[in-house]
């Protein structure tokens, strides 16, 4: 799908189905750093047919959707609460996957009208990036992305195996990581690097939150998310055994239920 925002092309997957016709819960999924919509190909065309309008969207400089990169975390929250407006999809259900949840996070505190729900994958309190990896997205992104998928999966997805059968994990992660178009993974590292109103936005926003997080995930660990967790007022919390970071990608199944669960949840709250 595509439509045009700010005069620049914004391409939205919708897992296959068009929203006409459909008054189920709108869902919005933002992809993680230097990633694209296909990020939740394996979870919007189940949402797309069990109910739900989707959008999975390239933020701008990403994916197909028109650049450049926006520089801040507060720059992606306000654009995509724009584009979530002129898709008259608002109130809507905000899935983000690692720099995402702090679009998400921003969103529920700057746009509440935007926002019926979180379901936050993969975050923290804070995001520092190492600085090898900073200088990686700057000046080597094949050993960025190198360097993300060998710290961004479990143990278990290392050694191979994945639910959709002839996946390579590690291959499809890095593979979508080097296409990424010039300077998006340096702008999205320096965003996340930047933010620190995460904890501050959590204390004040009223939906409800469901956490997603990987008992193996070394970039952002549980305990980075402790303080964050603690100052949401309406949440749930959902673990994954023995998956690192990549739970979008890594347990697609995982993922989607947490997904579809968090919704249900936070309609009955």
């Amino acid at each position: 799908m595509k439509t045009t925002y700010d005069n620049k092309e914004v391409r939205i997957a919708t897992g296959g189905k068009d929203h006409d016709g459909v008054d189920g819960p709108a869902v919005v999924l933002l992809h993680g750093a230097g990633m694209d919509r296909t990020t939740w190909q394996m979870q919007s065309r189940w949402l797309s047919h069990h109910g739900y309008r989707v959008a999975a969207i390239d933020l701008p400089g990403h994916g197909l959707s028109e650049g450049p990169p926006l520089e801040t975390i507060s720059e992606m929250a306000a654009w995509t609460a724009g584009v979530v407006r002129q898709l008259d999809l608002a109130p809507a259900h905000i899935v983000g996957f690692s720099m995402g949840t702090f679009i998400g996070l921003d969103m529920a505190a700057e746009y509440p009208d935007t926002v019926a729900s979180l379901v936050l994958i993969g975050t923290a309190s804070a995001m520092p990036v190492h600085p090898v990896l900073l200088d990686a997205s700057r000046d080597d992104v094949p050993r960025a992305s190198r360097l993300m998928t060998s710290w961004g999966i479990g143990s278990k997805a290392h050694r191979g195996g994945h639910q959709s059968p002839g996946t390579w994990l590690i291959g499809t992660s890095t593979a979508l990581l080097d296409t990424s178009p010039e300077g998006a993974l340096l702008a999205d590292m320096v965003a996340c690097n930047a933010y620190g109103d995460g904890v501050e936005h959590a204390r004040e926003i009223d939906a409800p939150v469901t956490f997603l997080l990987g008992k193996e995930d070394k970039m952002t660990p549980i305990k980075a998310s402790h303080d964050l967790v603690d100052a949401v007022k309406n949440k749930q919390v959902i673990t994954l055994d023995s998956i690192g970071h990549m739970m979008p990608i890594e347990d697609p199944i995982g993922a989607r239920k947490a997904i579809d669960g968090g919704i249900r949840w936070a309609l009955e709250h």
